[in-house]
């Protein structure tokens, strides 16, 4: 699978996805990330990727040039399957959406900065609007990281333990029931007995229940929409 990165500040990318398993990921073929600097596609003697808004009002506007001539050139070499701009207007990004997007082959991530992007880019090139949560970030970079690692954990092989990942909070509208390790007693703190018991029917049963229960005290929407209430 591959990501495209359409960025102004691509040092902010170098961290991210350069250990643990996102590095390893790389290493062993199964993702592609590839970051490219808005900044290199500007016709401007220095550089500027930035201009005032029509209309006046504060804040500047990522130009529209320099990104349409980096979309153009990418969307030359291969097809997207989407084409996403992080933003904090866009839609809440969601496990359901990291779940179709691993699926796919190639995938193509604008970060925003300033007040945004000339709104014709997001009209003519942009297929879908993601925000990771409801505030402001300087830049777009660190939710594109998300979006990427959200996906990425996914892929068939990324993940020593495949298995895990199905078993995640929001995979079935679900937050995930406590884990307990080793050992089975600490500072007189017990770890529950169902789950010494051995019996995995019982055990299942329990964490379902948990799930449940951790779900509906800590996040009541998302156990409305498990339980199909409006």
């Amino acid at each position: 699978m591959r990501f495209d990165i359409l960025t102004i500040l691509p040092e902010l990318l170098e961290g991210p996805f350069n250990v643990s398993m996102m590095k390893r990921a790389q290493e062993r073929g199964l993702l592609e990330i590839h970051i490219h600097n808005i900044r290199d596609y500007s016709t401007d003697k220095h550089k500027n990727v930035d201009d005032y808004q029509y209309g006046g009002g504060a804040g500047m506007v990522m130009s529209i040039e320099p990104i349409a001539t980096l979309i153009e050139k990418l969307k030359s070499e291969r097809n997207y399957d989407e084409i996403i701009y992080m933003t904090p207007d866009g839609e809440l990004l969601e496990q359901r959406h990291s779940n179709s997007w691993s699926l796919k082959e190639n995938i193509m991530i604008l970060c925003g900065h300033y007040k945004g992007v000339d709104e014709r880019i997001r009209e003519h090139y942009i297929t879908k609007e993601i925000s990771i949560g409801s505030y402001v970030l300087t830049g777009g970079e660190l939710a594109a990281a998300v979006v990427v690692d959200s996906i990425g954990r996914l892929i068939p092989g990324v993940m020593n333990d495949e298995t895990s990942a199905l078993t995640d909070s929001f995979q079935d509208d679900l937050l995930s029931p406590p884990v307990y390790t080793r050992p089975p007693e600490f500072n007189g703190w017990k770890v529950p007995d169902v789950l010494l018991s051995g019996d995995f029917g019982k055990i299942e049963q329990w964490r379902e229940q948990q799930a449940i229960d951790r779900t509906k005290s800590r996040r009541p929407d998302l156990y409305k929409k498990f339980t199909g209430e409006e």
